[in-house]
């Protein structure tokens, strides 16, 4: 444990900033999952709604600095990619 005071007050926001950013991983992951069941259950205007939302957070991790660029246009383009082909 850390004796200096500014120390002490580094190590609590080092935490919340990583549970922060656990938080929105998580999102990213789990709306990207969402996505995926929606495009094999066959529901398109769904699959639409959530492609959407998820290329918000898969841009909000970007900015922060949570997922490379490449990754996320990757991920972007992929389910694009697989929402498209539902028709």
């Amino acid at each position: 444990m850390a004796n200096i005071k500014s120390s002490k007050k580094a190590i609590k926001t080092i935490a919340k900033r990583t549970e922060n950013n656990h938080e929105l991983k998580a999102r990213v992951q789990n709306s990207i999952r969402l996505c995926d069941k929606a495009i094999a259950a066959g529901e398109k205007e769904n699959a639409q709604n959530l492609l959407k939302e998820t290329q918000k957070f898969i841009d909000r991790a970007v900015s922060k600095g949570l997922i490379k660029r490449n990754t996320a246009d990757r991920q972007k383009s992929r389910l694009s990619h697989k929402v498209k082909e539902m028709a």
